[in-house]
């Protein structure tokens, strides 16, 4: 199965501005809702069967719920389940990942937050799984945004306006290891931000995560992971050869 579309939208020398596209953020906010409102509608149906097994969890709220009058119990539910959709929609919506390419700079927001970097800095960018990463000359990590932005799309932003695309990925894919806590060649404090990073990640602390990566790029160690394991490389002492587009 190929890769959704991506909305691109840019004229000439103006920004160029990546986003999921129109239908998909709409239907952020229509899909949930409703069905919230039907799951608990259904759980509400059945909360009398559910009350009279004995080894169903939480039972006390089944029982309570199907002790409340009608229509008070139905109008309940679906107005509940219409609020947890909302909220659904709403995590969703903040999570979903905007970026703004331009001669000048890079900018992206996600979750009300924005960042940027200048062109001159920028030395590679490209697609490392499902994230954007921007590296610098030396191979310091600019940035490295997840989104279910579509490769092609993000490609062509980049290439319209001149940055060093690479399609063939991270020149650092090879100098990535797997991190175990007490790695000797990490000092105390990155294995301690590591650390901390594998327990967000397990907590699923998204925003966590993400400042923790932030931090640990100010020691010049980058950090990606595969499956909740995190794996880190440091800036090479050589050139930053291999960080250019070529």
């Amino acid at each position: 199965m190929g890769e959704r579309p991506t909305e691109v939208a840019h004229a000439g020398a103006e920004p160029t501005v990546v986003r999921e596209p129109a239908w998909v953020r709409a239907g952020v906010w229509v899909v949930p809702p409703p069905l919230g409102a039907g799951v608990l509608w259904g759980l509400k149906s059945i909360s009398g069967w559910i009350a009279s097994l004995s080894w169903f969890p939480a039972q006390g709220v089944f029982r309570l719920v199907s002790e409340i009058a009608e229509p008070y119990a139905t109008a309940g539910a679906v107005a509940l389940g219409l609020v947890a959709g909302l909220v659904l929609s709403a995590i969703i919506a903040s999570e979903q990942l905007t970026v703004t390419v331009s001669h000048r700079e890079v900018r992206w927001r996600r979750d009300g937050k924005e960042g940027g970097v200048d062109r001159g800095r920028i030395a590679s960018v490209f697609v490392d799984r499902k994230a954007l990463v921007l590296l610098d000359a030396a191979g310091a990590e600019l940035a490295r945004e997840t989104s279910d932005l579509a490769r092609e799309r993000l490609r062509d932003a980049f290439r319209a306006h001149g940055y060093p695309w690479r399609d063939e990925g991270d020149p650092f894919e090879h100098d990535y290891r797997l991190w175990v806590d007490g790695t000797d060649e990490l000092s105390a404090t990155a294995n301690a931000l590591l650390r901390e990073r594998q327990r967000a990640l397990r907590e699923d602390e998204d925003d966590e995560a993400r400042v923790l990566r932030a931090e640990l790029a100010k020691l010049g160690v980058f950090v990606r992971e595969e499956k909740k394991r995190q794996y880190w490389r440091t800036k090479p002492e050589v050139s930053g050869e291999r960080a250019s587009s070529g």
